[in-house]
């Protein structure tokens, strides 16, 4: 905190080069010693006094340089009582303010007499300047230490909340990536458990369907494996993996499941949740059409509405049961990843045809390329 980065950062947190801050810095003393200047040169105009601009200009500009040069060690005065009490503070910073004032004053002072090769004025004299000039000068000097102490801190105040928000940012980030990558994690093995119960049902009754149930499910597999890192795919994307799960369970059920799909164009670049559909749509055939010995109908629609996607897993299967509707696996998995990416929201309902319906929201995001 006291290296010479730390002293430069008043001006710029973040330097560019190497001498951009103390460029930055000297233009700063010199717009105020100009201010100043002419601050004091209209005083004299309105007072009738005898001064010219110039004389102003050589007044003002070796007082406030010699802060140029003072300012970083405020700073890193400032810097190494950072973390102090309020005791330490002021044992540091009250001599400190009252040398450095003194030193100010005493050097303006001798500065300006050997640039001026005379006394400014007539009331020069030596007690003058050791009681009235002096004194003002270190006084005001003392002023201008304590207001470049106080901006210095708040300005490496202002950098610590910001980059402590910039790290709890990401801290946030990194626990949410690992909450859905862990959710994803717990998706697989489900759902490979319930796809080799029903290949090692096929096995013996209908084994060249188990083989091609098998060749499926590696399809399933190496399509989820070449997007393994991806939190978010394109809706079309995420469709051909429902696709690829479908054609499973078409070898499961054969004729009795019928699939309809109701996407809107619009919809398709759509940026949702890797894996979002899948578990639902094993939820609607697990529970609603494996029972049914006629099966049934699956619908997926997706529609954008007021910047909010919309996706929907419909099935005319058995329906909601009485009571309480218990949450497995792929319900609460879906849940809990979308509350993750942004609170989005799930629910259930009856379906037209007296199945169940799932539908969940998000906000439209165009996927990128």
């Amino acid at each position: 905190m006291a290296d010479g980065t730390d002293i430069i950062s008043l001006v710029s947190p973040r330097p560019q080069s190497r001498w951009r801050p103390w460029l930055l810095l000297f233009g700063f003393w010199t717009v105020i010693a100009l201010f100043s200047a002419l601050s004091m040169y209209l005083n004299a105009l309105s007072e009738d006094e005898k001064r010219s601009l110039r004389q102003s200009l050589a007044y003002s500009l070796p007082e406030f340089w010699l802060w140029f040069m003072l300012t970083p060690v405020v700073v890193f005065l400032g810097n190494r009582t950072a973390r102090a009490s309020w005791g330490r503070f002021a044992l540091v910073h009250v001599p400190a303010s009252l040398v450095l004032g003194l030193v100010h004053g005493a050097t303006t002072l001798t500065v300006l007499y050997l640039t001026a090769g005379r006394p400014p004025s007539p009331t020069w004299t030596l007690p003058h300047l050791l009681k009235v000039e002096l004194i003002y000068q270190a006084h005001l000097a003392v002023l201008i230490y304590w207001a470049v102490l106080g901006v210095s801190r708040g300005a490496d105040s202002h950098r610590r909340l910001r980059d402590e928000r910039l790290r709890s940012t990401q801290l946030e980030q990194q626990l949410t990536q690992t909450q859905l990558q862990a959710l994803r994690a717990q998706l697989q093995p489900h759902f490979l458990f319930n796809t080799l119960n029903a290949i090692s049902a096929l096995a013996l009754s209908d084994p060249p369907l188990a083989r091609v149930m098998i060749s499926r499910l590696g399809d399933f597999l190496r399509l989820t494996l070449e997007d393994d890192q991806q939190q978010h795919v394109p809706l079309r994307r995420e469709l051909e993996f429902l696709d690829c799960y479908l054609g499973i369970q078409r070898v499961r059920f054969g004729d009795r499941l019928v699939t309809d799909f109701a996407i809107d164009p619009d919809t398709l670049d759509a940026c949702v949740p890797h894996l979002i559909l899948q578990p639902l749509v094993e939820n609607a055939l697990q529970h609603g059409l494996l029972r049914l010995a006629e099966g049934g109908t699956l619908r997926v629609a997706a529609r954008r509405d007021a910047g909010q996607l919309h996706l929907t897993v419909e099935d005319n299967g058995q329906g909601l049961p009485l009571g309480a509707i218990r949450e497995g696996v792929g319900l609460g998995n879906t849940r809990a990843r979308l509350e993750a990416l942004g609170g989005s929201a799930l629910g259930m309902r009856k379906g037209a045809d007296g199945g169940t319906c799932v539908e969940m929201s998000l906000p439209y995001r165009a996927a990128t390329a």
